[in-house]
């Protein structure tokens, strides 16, 4: 049996230990070469010396023959780089590994990586390219009783503080546990290094695939293809530092439904990511609307149902200068209906999120992934919040806002956590079956006598998996959205509330004193406009879109003299029956009067809106009344 030899390979991406014999052909080695970078057989080329000489081209010598033994280094170019970027790469080589092409790497060099060359491709957030070019530092003032120096002069108790210093964070009021994402990247990129080797890596739970030693799982599994245990750590950073509803109208307009029903309910929030100057480089998801998709709701169960509209919510959301920053659920159960208190029904005694709440958030976090150009996959961690309407130690209504950790999202992603039945502050790690390997998790306590003691996570405790986010309403309301009166939110049927041109003619009734800007300056009504059967101004809307997002009243007047506004006026006049100078359309009357004959008419049957002057409706043949 031949000898197996390790060959070193490095790229501009880092370097690889390709396993291979002797008497292996250069042909069969490039071939394993391609496989290990993902290249194609054309696209690169190896060469013995660092400066592009004594190439390997693909012919049956062997290895033994073309002088390459056990240890060796070898180097790896994409074809079409230039010569002239071939300096830059040597730089990066030449930190990354020895010179010597004889020496077997040492333990800490082969764990170096420098940043993947594709990260500029990346488009990261606007916030997140806000932040990267913020200095960061906590500049302090002169300590009259400590410092011993001249007015511009600087010692270490005045000196700035970099926005990771933990002292720093510990003694703000109240204390922050968490440093903000961007100071940890602060941590990671300082230093003599200037970061060169800082990679962000995503934990991965399943066999690497293309193993060939070996028949496929779960026949056979290597050292090479198996993931790695977890062991699961508290998270010391969060990718968001508050939650802050802009007004207390949007969370009072989202507990109606359970004041109500007695249900619970569930919605997302949409709004912008915005600095937070409380933390050092901190984040803020600011809420200017909750959406409620179609669900099926209980006392005790929430079910999500698909929803036809989604991809028409997030566009217009977009047109708004709005996207998707998280989801809200409540979880309350009435105290005393006389006095409005609820129960207290989750504490740090029992559980802040229970095991399948914090799978739910894992799964839309990973939904809704992070861009980040320090990762080779182009994403790492997410923004995308979770808030908790739920009663607190006072007996009233608390929003408490969480994420999950990077661990559990990818925990989630590759189906390796489930809840506890009976327990809902417990998760289960699965165990490996023959349709799935899931590597060993385990985390850390203390037992009786105080000892740090690892256990395999079957159970786990979810807190290990829980990043808590403060959640706030601001002293001085802000309003995105300016209406005064309430458009019906969708999918409230139950409520007997629907979006309808009679709701609609009966909300534009109620708006005769405020300004056309105000009237439509809603994200329930936009939403109708844009999603209604009968009359979808999708291709129509977004003049009126732009007036909103800039706040623009001129705007908003210009796009009133459209066709497609006269047309909503005819419709809803259809509907009430008597005209209304305030708005110019004939608005609201007596539901229960006859409808006039010289506007158009809605079948109640099948809803076609049919010619002034018919008495049969065109599509259904069915009688006016």
């Amino acid at each position: 049996m031949a000898e197996t030899i390790i060959i070193r390979v490095q790229s501009p991406d880092g370097m690889k230990k390709i396993p291979s014999t002797k008497r292996e052909t250069a042909a069969a080695f490039l071939k394993k070469v391609a496989k290990e970078f993902g290249f194609n057989s054309n696209r690169f080329s190896v060469y013995l010396n660092r400066n592009k000489t004594g190439e390997i081209l693909s012919q049956n010598k062997t290895l033994s023959l073309l002088k390459i033994k056990h240890g060796d280094m070898l180097f790896l170019f994409p074809s079409g780089s230039p010569a002239s970027s071939s300096s830059s790469s040597a730089e990066v080589m030449d930190t990354a590994a020895p010179h010597s092409s004889s020496s077997l790497p040492s333990a800490s060099s082969s764990f170096l990586m420098p940043r993947p060359q594709s990260a500029p491709q990346i488009q990261e957030d606007d916030i997140d390219q806000f932040l990267t070019k913020q200095d960061g530092k906590i500049y302090r003032n002169r300590d009259a009783q400590l410092c011993r120096h001249g007015a511009l002069g600087k010692c270490v108790h005045c000196v700035p503080l970099e926005p990771f210093d933990e002292d720093y964070l510990n003694h703000l009021d109240p204390p922050v546990k968490h440093m903000s994402f961007h100071a940890y990247l602060r941590k990671l990129t300082g230093g003599a290094d200037k970061g060169k080797f800082a990679a962000l890596e995503n934990i991965s739970c399943k066999i690497k695939s293309g193993c060939e030693g070996h028949p496929p799982w779960p026949e056979g599994i290597c050292t090479k293809c198996q993931p790695s245990a977890i062991t699961l750590n508290r998270q010391k950073y969060r990718h968001v530092d508050n939650i802050m509803f802009e007004n207390h109208t949007i969370a009072d307009r989202f507990l109606d439904f359970w004041r109500k029903t007695g249900s619970q309910r569930v919605g997302y929030l949409f709004g912008r990511y915005t600095e937070h100057k409380d933390i050092p480089l901190g984040i803020r998801a600011e809420v200017a609307a909750i959406y409620e998709p179609p669900q099926n709701a209980t006392q005790n169960s929430l079910e999500l149902l698909e929803d036809p509209k989604a991809a028409a919510v997030d566009e217009i959301a977009a047109k708004l200068g709005l996207r998707k920053v998280g989801w809200i659920f409540s979880d309350l159960i009435s105290e005393d209906t006389r006095i409005g208190t609820v129960r207290f029904t989750r504490n740090q005694d029992s559980h802040f999120l229970s095991a399948e709440e914090c799978i739910t958030a894992g799964y839309f976090q990973n939904q809704h992934s992070n861009p980040c150009k320090l990762s080779r996959d182009g994403h790492f961690g997410s923004k995308f919040v979770t808030v908790v309407a739920t009663g607190g130690p006072d007996n009233q209504v608390h929003f408490e806002g969480y994420q999950v950790s990077n661990q559990c999202m990818a925990l989630v992603r590759d189906e390796c956590l489930l809840p506890c039945k009976d327990a809902p502050e417990l998760g289960y790690a699965k165990e490996s079956s023959p349709e799935q390997y899931v590597p060993d998790v385990f985390f850390k306590d203390k037992d009786k006598f105080g000892n740090d003691v690892t256990f395999l996570a079957r159970p786990l405790p979810v807190e290990y998996l829980i990043i808590d986010i403060t959640t706030t309403f601001p002293k001085d309301p802000q309003f995105t959205f300016s209406s005064t009166q309430r458009f019906p939110i969708e999918n409230r049927e139950i409520l007997g509330e629907t979006q309808d041109f009679h709701s609609l003619a009966t909300y534009l009734s109620q708006c005769s004193s405020a300004s056309f800007l105000d009237i439509v300056s809603d994200f329930h009504l936009l939403l109708f406009l844009v999603t209604n059967e009968v009359m979808p101004l999708r291709d129509s809307i977004g003049l009126l879109l732009d007036a909103v997002k800039t706040s623009d009243g001129d705007l908003a007047e210009t796009w009133k003299k459209s066709e497609q506004w006269a047309t909503i006026e005819q419709l809803c006049g259809t509907v009430g029956g008597q005209p209304s100078a305030s708005v110019g359309f004939d608005s609201m009357g007596d539901p229960s009067a006859p409808p006039s004959s010289s506007a158009m008419w809605s079948c109640v049957h099948c809803t076609f809106m049919n010619q002034p002057g018919t008495e049969h409706c065109e599509m259904c043949r069915l009688p006016r009344t």
